[in-house]
């Protein structure tokens, strides 16, 4: 039997602005409204509305929810004071990335994990059976709706006052409570609005009437891959380590976290491949699970809106990860050549 899918508070929203709706992680979601690269220059020039709802939230509470987090997650959570932000990653027994997410530290003893919204329920199972005794782990992404609004312009266009990348507030934006967090997925300036899951339709119609583009998943995808934000599930996964994947600057390898000592040993004798960014040298564009001659593969493929070439990320023997190295990509049964990067690809001039 199909299985139903499920759909945010701004579903009526989208449909209404003539969005192609699309499966993704279980949700109903839009991937495109006027077109991928119109949605993608906008947050590039201007300013970009994303719905992005589906994503997890889970709250970490109690005297010990640091202790428990910080044996959990990769990177260092006591660096993190209240109001800020980490990019982390939860990790398994073997190093491998369970997923990858933002943890918001709201106060003392209490704490917001945003997590991906293919793996929420897997994370929460994962850290509900860990908990210990002065730790209490709650789902609750069903009471909350988030809208990432991202671009050069995007907190110009709210009206909102200028504050550090990670770090966040509570705030009133067009008469809604939001928590405002200074984080986002494409690689320019912007926020993402957290808010109640009733006030979503009321917060997305204001942000759409300050000038806001309505943008999908494909243009959040072509976005992100630009400046080589990894996509879990594509570029690393339970079976990738942070190392190999280029985010050890993730990881406090001094400390004690599940699968540590796997991720140790993997700095200590080098990766035996890299994740890479690359470009295409000639017109062609790659695409997840093209193979790459010596043995790699391409994780994230693309055509770059603002480079107008065919990029890319993959993995690739250790030594051909150096940039300016030459790659032959096979592109629906054709070798084509590509070229190893520095990241990000796509960097804004000035």
């Amino acid at each position: 039997m199909a299985q139903t899918l499920q759909r945010t508070p701004l579903h009526d929203r989208h449909v209404a602005l003539g969005a192609r709706m699309v499966p993704f992680a279980g949700w109903e979601m839009p991937v495109q409204y006027e077109g991928v690269i119109e949605e993608h220059r906008a947050v590039r020039t201007d300013a970009g509305a994303f719905d992005v709802s589906h994503m997890g939230e889970v709250e970490v509470e109690g005297p010990l929810a640091q202790e428990l987090l910080q044996g959990l997650l990769s990177n260092d959570l006591e660096r993190v004071e209240i109001g800020e932000a980490q990019y982390t990653l939860l990790t398994n027994e073997g190093g491998g990335i369970m997923d990858d997410l933002i943890v918001y530290r709201l106060e003392e003893h209490r704490y917001l994990l945003v997590v991906n919204a293919a793996n929420r329920h897997a994370d929460i199972e994962w850290l509900k059976a860990r908990e210990i005794r002065g730790s209490d782990v709650r789902d609750v992404s069903d009471e909350y709706a988030l809208l990432a609004v991202q671009g050069p312009h995007a907190i110009e266009r709210l009206g909102l006052p200028p504050a550090p990348a990670f770090t966040f507030g509570e705030m009133v934006v067009d008469g809604v409570d939001v928590m405002v967090n200074r984080t986002g997925y494409t690689g320019e300036d912007g926020c993402e609005l957290l808010c109640m899951a009733e006030d979503a339709v009321l917060l997305w119609d204001a942000v759409l009437a300050h000038g806001v583009v309505p943008c999908g998943l494909g243009a959040r995808d072509t976005l992100r891959l630009e400046v080589c934000y990894p996509l879990h599930g594509n570029d690393i996964g339970p079976d990738t380590d942070p190392i190999s994947a280029g985010l050890g600057w993730t990881c406090a390898l001094d400390k004690a976290f599940t699968g540590v000592q796997a991720i140790r040993e993997v700095a200590e004798t080098g990766p035996t491949e890299r994740l890479v960014a690359f470009a295409m040298e000639e017109r062609a564009i790659p695409r997840h699970g093209m193979a790459i001659e010596g043995g790699g593969r391409v994780t994230s493929g693309t055509h770059s809106p603002m480079l107008d070439v065919g990029i890319g990320m993959g993995y690739v023997p250790t030594e051909q990860s150096r940039p300016d190295s030459k790659l032959i990509v096979d592109v629906r049964g054709r070798p084509r050549t590509a070229r190893v990067v520095r990241k990000p690809i796509y960097k804004r001039e000035g």
